[in-house]
């Protein structure tokens, strides 16, 4: 079971806090720091002291990291054209020597777009469905060919489709709890599938629906990763657990219903019981990034007992 550090900077945090919880993340053990891609803060926070971007913040963690991989849960579609995405991440590809995976969604938080003079489309998931086409196209596009689309959203005519990533496939994450057009999309595009914040009986669900996909569209259900996104909560005791939940504002039972929360004991069994279902890998949702602690324990305590 690969467990990776998933942080949501739009709550509040500075590159520099960024960096020091990748670096945390790749000295205790963990496989991969990743990060949402929002411009606005939700609920109660202030958001200060400002967003960072997810792909300058990638950019920069690529080169100051050595092993861990990086990525997004999940790029916005709406924030930037295919064409420009596929540079972007190719080149942080580079920077890194080959570690970056790309989570791609459609977008979906009007507000932030509102905030920041971002146009919000209606017609998100075709959008969506062509940028995955685009981008994985240009990068597949043989070096001294081109590449060419013609769509009802985005037209490419004779693009050189460079600069190549470093790895020779970037891993493509596509996620969701849509019950037809996001497994058919995964089945097409994806190497992993992603559910976030869903139960064991919901994911179990969904992971069928894109493995029975994966078979209609000529892959064998197994081709795919599959994991599951959660936010996480431990503590060594009960006392812990209360200060951690009480500071990120949740409810501990809510937290131990609906994420990974309690003892470490309690996690490691709550993730068997995902693994159970079909999931290899879990993003943990670390939604107080100063403490650096939480994760200390939770390298010790619950991944030790996965490995």
């Amino acid at each position: 079971m690969d467990l990776r550090i998933f942080t949501e900077p739009q709550q509040g945090a500075t590159y520099d806090t960024l960096l020091t919880v990748a670096k945390a993340t790749e000295d205790l053990g963990f496989d991969a720091f990743f990060r949402s891609d929002h411009y606005l803060s939700m609920g109660s926070a202030d958001g200060l002291p400002g967003p960072t971007d997810a792909w300058i913040t990638l950019a920069g963690l690529a080169r100051e990291t050595k092993r861990i991989r990086l990525g997004t849960l999940m790029t916005a579609g709406t924030f930037r054209l295919p064409g420009v995405l596929a540079i972007q991440v190719a080149q942080v590809d580079q920077m890194s020597g080959g570690r970056v995976e790309l989570g791609l969604g459609a977008g979906w938080f009007e507000d932030e777009h509102k905030a920041y003079g971002i146009p919000f489309p209606k017609e998100k998931f075709a959008r969506l469905e062509e940028q995955l086409e685009i981008v994985t196209g240009l990068w597949s596009t043989e070096v001294g060919k081109t590449f060419s689309h013609d769509g009802k959203h985005y037209q490419l005519t004779d693009s050189p489709a460079l600069p190549k990533p470093a790895q020779p496939k970037v891993p493509v994450l596509i996620g969701g709890h849509g019950a037809k057009r996001t497994p058919r999309l995964a089945a097409q595009y994806a190497d992993e599938f992603n559910i976030p914040f869903a139960s064991v009986e919901d994911s179990e669900r969904q992971f069928g629906r894109v493995r029975a996909a994966a078979e209609q569209a000529g892959r064998k259900g197994g081709d795919l990763v599959y994991s599951s996104a959660l936010v996480v909560c431990v503590g060594k005791d009960d006392a812990e657990v209360a200060r951690r939940a009480a500071f990120i504002g949740r409810d501990v039972d809510e937290l131990k219903a609906n994420g990974l929360a309690g003892s470490p004991a309690e996690v490691v069994d709550k993730i068997g019981r995902y693994q159970e279902i079909g999931a290899s890998r879990i993003y943990l949702q670390c939604l107080d990034l100063s403490d650096l602690d939480h994760l200390e324990l939770i390298s010790s305590q619950v991944q030790s007992q996965l490995s």
